[in-house]
Parts: structure tokens; sequence; C-alpha cells
């Protein structure tokens, strides 16, 4: 059953630098503590971009994050985002496994209460890692309490192209979750992430727009993403693998100016409008 209102959202992934699915070596886990930190001024600088433009947020919180920096958080909620969970650890939910993911997701949801935000409802796993390894996650999440989960990309790279591209209600042996998927387009004979990633950095604001446009036209909400790394003016550079290299680096030079006009010129709502 497809959801009928279409509302075109903005969600952050509020995370580290160096938190890189799959990256290993000097940016492992065990390494996160002795690496600089950027999150707080590139998540106060997104804060800024997002209240000149006048545009609500949804903020999905790495509950690491949220531990280290609960002013941070604070300040995100005061002005007047939404916040869900991005997991605490930012593993991958199918590296995880059902029982780990639970303790993962109960420990992100503690993070977030602690830091003054309860009853959260919303979820993104990192790099949209529930698919088809990982359909189980939804259950978890539902008996977890959660109403919108944000993790299936209609992307054949994190996902599968026949997911559907609009938001719609997904079944669980205990319960229905809310599916919200990002945006992506056909180029090229190809499936291509339009609303995140390399897909939006490489992509002029016009054809942004453009894309946005043609999916309201068919009465679909466009999902954009971005993380607070991609607008940071002096980003680290470490050496990545050739995959994550070009996730990670491409075309972020000039990217916060490609955004700031997206947004000057979409209309937003918030996340919780789906759920009316």
């Amino acid at each position: 059953m497809k959801v009928q209102q279409a509302v075109n959202l903005f969600t952050v992934d509020l995370e580290e630098w160096f938190h890189v699915c799959g990256a290993g070596g000097e940016l492992a886990a065990d390494c996160w503590e002795q690496l600089p930190s950027r999150v707080e001024l590139t998540t106060r600088l997104m804060l800024d971009l997002l209240d000149r433009v006048q545009v609500p947020a949804t903020f999905f919180v790495v509950g690491w994050v949220a531990e280290r920096y609960p002013r941070l958080i604070e300040d995100v909620r005061r002005a007047g985002h939404t916040i869900g969970s991005h997991s605490y650890s930012h593993t991958r939910a199918y590296e995880l496994g059902p029982a780990r993911f639970r303790d993962d997701l109960r420990r992100s949801v503690r993070a977030l209460a602690d830091v003054g935000v309860p009853d959260v409802v919303c979820y993104r796993a990192p790099e949209w890692s529930i698919n088809n390894r990982s359909l189980w996650a939804l259950d978890e999440l539902v008996q977890e309490r959660f109403r919108i989960d944000a993790s299936m990309a209609p992307l054949k790279m994190v996902g599968d192209t026949s997911f559907p591209r609009a938001p719609h209600h997904r079944a669980t042996p205990n319960g229905v979750l809310l599916e919200v998927p990002p945006l992506v387009a056909d180029r090229f004979g190809q499936v291509m992430p339009m609303g995140w990633g390399w897909g939006l950095r490489m992509s002029s604001p016009s054809r942004v727009l453009r894309t946005i446009d043609a999916a309201n036209r068919k009465g679909l909400g466009a999902v954009l993403t971005v993380h607070p790394w991609e607008i940071d003016p002096e980003p680290p550079r470490v050496r990545l693998g050739p995959r994550l290299q070009f996730a990670h680096y491409f075309r972020l030079s000039g990217f916060v100016d490609r955004l700031r006009e997206v947004l000057r010129h979409t209309a937003f709502g918030r996340i919780d409008e789906l759920l009316v």
C-alpha cells in the first residue's frame, strides 16, 4: 500500500567524517577516539544553512556521537528539527545479525534519550544496509516501537532496483513500518543516487530540481540525504580504497553552494507528516 502524501524530505545523517563503513585501517572503530573530530563544526554549519533557507530536516544521529556531543544534539532539537537514530556504532545492519542489531538499536535509543530526545520513531541504517540480506531488521524496528524506516535504497550497489521508489508500508510479523526511500533517477541506462552521495554532488542544482519536480508531478515526494562532513570547508583527507575514495571525496568542492541552491528552490516538509 502506497502513502498518498507527496512530501519532500531533507535528511541529514549526523556522523563523523571517519564513520565510513568498511574502511578499516586508520578509520577502524578502535581508532575513532584518536582521530580529529569535525562533527561539531560541520553540524553547526549545516544548522546555519538550514536556518537561512528555512528548511526543516530529519537528523539521523549516530549514538556514538550523541554520547560525546550532547549539547550539539540539544541544539539540533532546539532548532526544530526531527531526530532519529542512525544506529549506535555505524555498522551495517547485515553485518550485525538480529541480536547485535537489536542491541545496537537499543543503545542508540538510550544515547538519544540521555541527551533529551525520548520516543525516537525514525531510523536509518548505515549505508542503506537494510536490504535483501537483512529484511529481518524491519521486524526488529517494529518491535522496538519505530514507525518509520529510511534504510532501503532502490539502487543496485546498496539495495535493489526493484525496491519501491515512493514511501510505502512494509508488513512484518509484528506490525507495519513506513518505509521512506531516497531519491534515485534513471540516467545512462542505470539507476543513480540523485538524492544523496556522489550522484547528488555531481549533479547541477537545475538537474536535481528537475528530478524533484518530475517526482512531485507524479505525486511522489523526494527524499534528499547529506552528511555534515560533505560541507566541511577543510575536509580531512585519508587514503581509502578506490570505491570508498570516490564515494567519500568526489566533488566535495563547491557542494555547499550547489546544495543551497537546491534547498532555496524546493519546498520540504516534516517526516512526521507522512504518519498522518
